[in-house]
């Protein structure tokens, strides 16, 4: 059965970042919070095999793309002032 566990004196910038990120995940804060937890308390052990599988295939769509450097130095500008 499931627990209520109320946090208290939650720094202002772990909260901002847990607010971020359950918007960014569209998760409720409850929510963002267990998934954070569960991913440090309850690690999945990934099989190397599956490991090497994800990083071939990162590699190959990285491959696919092309970054050419106007491109590249219009990225690193925006935002800024």
């Amino acid at each position: 059965m499931p627990t209520t566990l109320t946090l208290e004196n939650i720094p202002d910038e772990v909260y901002q970042r847990l607010k971020a990120s359950s918007k960014l995940h569209r998760r409720s804060l409850s929510s963002e919070a267990i998934a954070c937890l569960e991913t440090v308390l309850l690690p999945r052990r990934i099989d190397p095999g599956e490991r090497l599988a994800r990083a071939r295939a990162l590699r190959a769509a990285l491959q696919r793309t092309r970054f050419e450097a106007p491109d590249v130095d219009a990225t690193k500008r925006e935002g800024r002032p």
